[in-house]
């Protein structure tokens, strides 16, 4: 037994000599060490040995296979140095070259134009509030004045996630919140994102963003509406922009109203984003209801109010000449670098 000992370690001590890369050990390793080579065989014969040989046998053959392994180990790390160091030795590095080009993140250009325009309504002595993404029927729409039969109220436009529970369809579900927990005089915004379930085009999306203003005070008129809107033009603009200002309905105002601004895309000539009308809505607005008052805990024999919704996509598209809306979500860097500077 010590022979065939003394005869294996020769000849693994040959075999590893003549190895000339790591996947030629890892090879060798196997062959001596594995499940049918020699060292198993050894083994295997401590079954005939005597009682008295076999401690003695059984800790030569251990030493053995700890020994192979330990060789094994320090031929594999060798090559794996020798092949590091060649690999670094061929690689060459120009220090002339020049370095590559870190972008640093800039904001979104929706979020540009939400914080400008809430910076104008802030220097115009309104106060920024929050509602929920995910509210009640009530707080969206029967609160608000909304019919039953109302079509915004169709599962074709809103988004349910429960019988009475729903992704808002507009930023106006703050109003009754901040009127039930604030008295007048009260002089709000409220932005955030809004959800309908609308087809995708150009100048329509599933989501986007709004801000809502509501102010309640003593003799608020209709007059203070225009003055408002048309200060923020003005503000948001930088210029004296052409306005005008429609008759339209909407549960939660009487009278209603929509404002549109000349489409800065085809500078009123007619285009595709404009509908060839040279016209852009880009908010609609009007006297609060007194029926929303009441709801919110207002009395509208005392107070009176306005209240108005606005777009920030159709904002942001007025401001840049653009001319569609799916821009916005497609994440695509050529389109939002050309805003890093802005």
């Amino acid at each position: 037994m010590l022979d065939q000992l003394s005869s294996l370690r020769k000849q693994f001590q040959t075999e590893l000599s003549s190895t000339q890369a790591s996947k030629d050990v890892e090879q060798l390793k196997v062959k001596y060490l594995g499940k049918k080579g020699p060292i198993q065989d050894l083994m295997q014969h401590l079954r005939n040995a005597t009682p008295e040989e076999r401690p003695v046998f059984g800790q030569q053959i251990n030493t053995l296979k700890e020994e192979i392994s330990h060789l094994c180990d320090q031929a594999l790390q060798s090559f794996s140095q020798a092949e590091l160091s060649k690999r670094l030795g061929e690689e060459t590095i120009d220090i002339s070259l020049p370095s590559r080009i870190r972008y640093l993140g800039r904001k979104h250009p929706l979020t540009k134009m939400m914080d400008e325009i809430l910076q104008i309504f802030i220097s115009m002595g309104f106060s920024v509030q929050y509602g929920p993404d995910i509210d009640s029927d009530y707080y969206n729409y029967e609160g608000l004045n909304f019919p039953p039969d109302h079509p915004a109220r169709d599962m074709q436009d809103t988004f349910y996630i429960t019988k009475d529970m729903l992704l808002r369809s507009h930023t106006s579900n703050t109003q009754l919140r901040v009127m039930e927990n604030h008295k007048p005089p009260i002089r709000i915004v409220a932005p955030g994102t809004v959800y309908r379930n609308e087809t995708i085009s150009a100048r329509s999306h599933v989501f986007f963003h709004q801000v809502e203003g509501l102010y309640i005070d003593k003799g608020v008129s209709f007059a203070d509406l225009f003055a408002t809107l048309d200060e923020f033009c003005e503000k948001l603009f930088n210029a004296k922009v052409e306005t005008r200002y429609r008759p339209s309905y909407f549960p939660f105002v009487e009278p209603g109203l929509e404002l549109d601004v000349a489409c800065t895309s085809c500078k009123g000539k007619g285009c595709r984003l404009c509908k060839q009308s040279g016209w852009l809505e880009i908010l609609g607005a009007g006297m609060v209801h007194p029926e929303v008052l009441k709801n919110g805990g207002v009395d509208p024999e005392e107070y009176s109010g306005f209240a108005w919704g606005m777009g920030i996509e159709r904002l942001a598209m007025l401001r840049y000449g653009m001319k569609d809306i799916r821009m916005f979500t497609e994440n695509d860097l050529r389109f939002l670098e050309q805003f890093a500077q802005i």
